[in-house]
């Protein structure tokens, strides 16, 4: 423990953020990391707990040794506290900008006080450590005559890769875009994550042997069969890309697009290349159905666009503003939480179900034909008589995503034997321990959103991690932690 009575005689500290009229007008990160001193104290709220629910099952899938690195950096030891922080946590660079960080829910000075800046240390930690010259490459001791490869470049399948890499394995990663890093390069805005964060990375894994094929859309591309031949192992981290549709009268017309359609454009944009036909929110009245992070990402980029006016609809109730009985410490709160982006301006409306998209005469949407709802024998119901219209020029549909897409690779894989669960993810907990990570298919193994489902990047990274772990075990029999 950095000081046993840190957390009675420091008060919460956030990082700054750029003033909202400057950050709309460009697409820059706006939140800084904590000066050296600020972090210092910050740790020193840290209480070490006897139990430390903020890495255990509830607060971190990845298990990061938080008290450890907090005591280390109130110690002054920041070295062994980047050292420490990156024996769990391949990329924390990318999950302190993006986790909502259930770990802080988890803290236990936050049962009566406000946590722990847990993830505002971390940010500190590794951006310092990119700052002074600590992140090198780590290439293997002796290299293994075995190859895997890695379809999907998201974080679950970096992850993968760095550690098989690190092993001494050669790996190669698919990717279908025109560049890696799947949804932290597509689907994270940019204001949010500055994509070259994910080049630094990638400049490490290069250095340490991993093989990237960006343009290259297994299963299309490279028939499925051809791959498992071709490679000792084949891990499947291809995410949860399906997203959900909102089937109702008025779904045809034009300016009606899913999120994922309108955000990647934005980043490639961002990134020199040059589109046509660009989904633009500029001078429209956006109205995005949705409620949760990918719905605020819609929001901020709309914002940026210079929209007219921003609108976010939620079918569900508006969530208490402090914890209930339904959600008790250390369990991630079902709380109102109020984005980065909703600070930059929307309206937010909750309990409103769209029943029907109105059009003009040229077949595009002008407006969203809504009702409120309620909850009526556990059912979520429409109210009678309070119907109402939304004007909208532009609808992003925010609703989730509910499986990984069939098409090309996994219907092929099917044709081989694969399995999937009930909700159409990857199958992939075969072998002689639960979660093995293998797939029904011999020596094909899955990690990340394609198995468990739409979930958060700590979830992708601790799979990938722990996926490498399955592969290795089977192509060599020797515990992993023998040669990393």
């Amino acid at each position: 423990m950095g000081k046993p009575t840190g957390f009675k005689e420091y008060k919460r500290e956030t990082p700054k953020r750029d003033p909202v009229q400057e950050r709309i007008k460009n697409y820059k990160e706006f939140e800084h990391p904590f000066k050296d001193e600020i972090a210092i104290t910050q740790t020193a709220r840290c209480m070490d707990c006897g139990i430390p629910f903020c890495h255990g099952d509830t607060g971190c899938p990845i298990q990061n040794y938080i008290p450890e690195w907090n005591d280390l950096i109130f110690k002054g030891h920041w070295k062994e506290a980047l050292d420490n922080l990156h024996s769990t946590n391949n990329f924390p660079e990318f999950t302190s900008r993006l986790c909502p960080a259930p770990c802080e829910s988890a803290c236990t000075l936050g049962i009566n006080e406000s946590p722990v800046t847990i993830k505002s240390i971390e940010r500190t930690i590794i951006d310092k450590g990119f700052k002074e010259g600590w992140v090198r490459p780590m290439p293997p001791k002796k290299l293994l005559d075995r190859s895997v490869a890695v379809v999907g470049s998201g974080p679950s399948g970096l992850a993968v890769a760095q550690q098989l890499a690190r092993t001494g394995y050669s790996v190669t990663v698919f990717e279908k875009n025109n560049r890696i890093g799947g949804l932290l390069r597509y689907g994270i805005p940019d204001f949010k994550l500055d994509k070259g964060l994910i080049d630094r990375r990638l400049d490490q894994m290069a250095a340490e042997g991993v093989v990237f094929r960006p343009n290259v859309n297994i299963g299309i591309d490279i028939p499925a069969k051809e791959l498992i031949k071709k490679f000792d192992a084949v891990v499947l981290a291809g995410g949860s890309e399906k997203p959900r549709d909102i089937l109702i009268p008025g779904r045809e017309l034009k300016g009606i697009h899913f999120a994922m359609d309108f955000l990647p454009l934005q980043n490639k944009i961002n990134a020199g290349d040059e589109l046509e036909n660009q989904i633009l929110a500029t001078g429209k009245d956006v109205v995005i159905i949705g409620g949760g992070d990918t719905g605020s990402d819609c929001v901020g980029t709309s914002n940026r666009q210079g929209a007219k006016s921003v609108t976010q609809l939620e079918v569900l109730p508006m969530p208490p503003l402090v914890r209930t009985e339904s959600s008790p410490w250390p369990f991630w709160p079902l709380i109102f939480r109020t984005s980065s982006s909703h600070e930059e301006g929307a309206e937010r409306k909750f309990s409103i179900n769209t029943t029907e998209f109105i059009g003009n005469e040229d077949g595009e949407v002008k407006s969203l034909k809504c009702c409120e709802t309620k909850f009526e024998n556990g059912k979520l119901v429409n109210i009678p008589g309070t119907e109402f219209e939304i004007p909208a020029g532009l609808v992003l549909i925010a609703a989730g995503f509910i499986q990984p897409i069939q098409d090309g690779l996994l219907e092929q894989l099917k044709d081989e034997g694969l399995e999937l669960d009930s909700k159409g993810n990857v199958k992939a907990s075969f072998g002689d321990e639960e979660n093995s990570f293998s797939t029904s298919v011999e020596n094909v193994f899955a990690c990340g959103d394609i198995r468990r489902g739409q979930s958060l990047i700590v979830w992708a990274i601790s799979e990938g991690r722990k996926c490498a772990s399955a592969v290795h075990k089977l192509l060599s029999k020797i515990p992993i932690e023998e040669i990393v």
